[in-house]
């Protein structure tokens, strides 16, 4: 029996890894973030700015036991196989987003950048070199702000791309024209559940129209060979179907 639903990743461009770790772990972490960004869940009133961004560059405590999380290990050796991606140890940027604030106009659709450039910068292109990793650090349902998922989007955006390599808020016009037939899905769940995006699969981030704040992590995974559509892995089979 699989991780997670190959067959789903590979028409949709993402999938949900349910539990990949214990709800505890990621309430621990949520707790660290609070202290980490010096609120309170008990005190609105210092909820004063729609997002908070923080990071985790270390991997400390329940941090490093999220990303190293054997079913999220599991997962991403049936997408990328066994060898093709690099283990991590922190969970990167996290976006904290807060209710009842001013919207920010960071919504877009995009992708995000995953080609290395020769100058160390990154890039947006058709051959990707890492995929997306969204890990639920609270409880996110519907109004909770969640990321916005074009689904089956991975193709669109292959075929917009073509050979270009672009700078990620040139490319998110064309990637919005080329993909906003697509249905969409939401990342909802609970904490420590995650989201595995194939990093074609446009995406952006929603208005919070609920009462407690969302913690997510987003990070990438860094994958040993860019994605191509003649590959043997899901990552190379999503390209390839429809």
């Amino acid at each position: 029996m699989t991780i997670v639903d190959i067959d789903r990743f590979v028409t949709d461009g993402f999938v949900k890894l349910t539990a990949a770790v214990p709800r505890e772990v990621g309430d621990a972490a949520r707790e660290l973030l609070w202290q980490r960004i010096g609120l309170s869940p008990d005190d609105p009133s210092g909820w004063r700015e729609p997002v908070v961004w923080t990071a985790d560059l270390t991997g400390e405590g329940p941090f490093g036991q999220i990303m190293t999380s054997p079913r999220l290990y599991s997962a991403l050796d049936e997408i990328a196989g066994p060898g093709g991606w690099s283990p991590r140890g922190a969970l990167g940027n996290m976006p904290i987003r807060f209710p009842g604030r001013s919207l920010v106009d960071d919504r877009g659709w995009h992708i995000d950048a995953s080609t290395a450039r020769p100058d160390g910068s990154w890039a947006v292109s058709g051959r990707p070199e890492a995929m997306l990793l969204l890990v639920l650090l609270s409880d996110v349902g519907p109004d909770d702000a969640p990321t916005r998922i074009r689904a089956g989007s991975h193709r669109d955006a292959a075929k917009a791309l073509g050979d270009q390599v672009l700078d990620p808020f040139e490319a998110g016009p064309l990637l919005d024209a080329a993909s906003k037939e697509r249905p969409l899905a939401y990342a909802t769940g609970s904490p420590g559940d995650m989201y595995l995006v194939h990093p074609l699969t446009v995406h952006a981030a929603d208005e919070h129209r609920g009462t407690r704040p969302r913690f997510m992590s987003q990070g990438p995974i860094l994958l040993s060979t860019p994605v191509t559509p003649d590959g043997t892995n899901a990552l190379s089979r999503a390209l390839r179907a429809g």
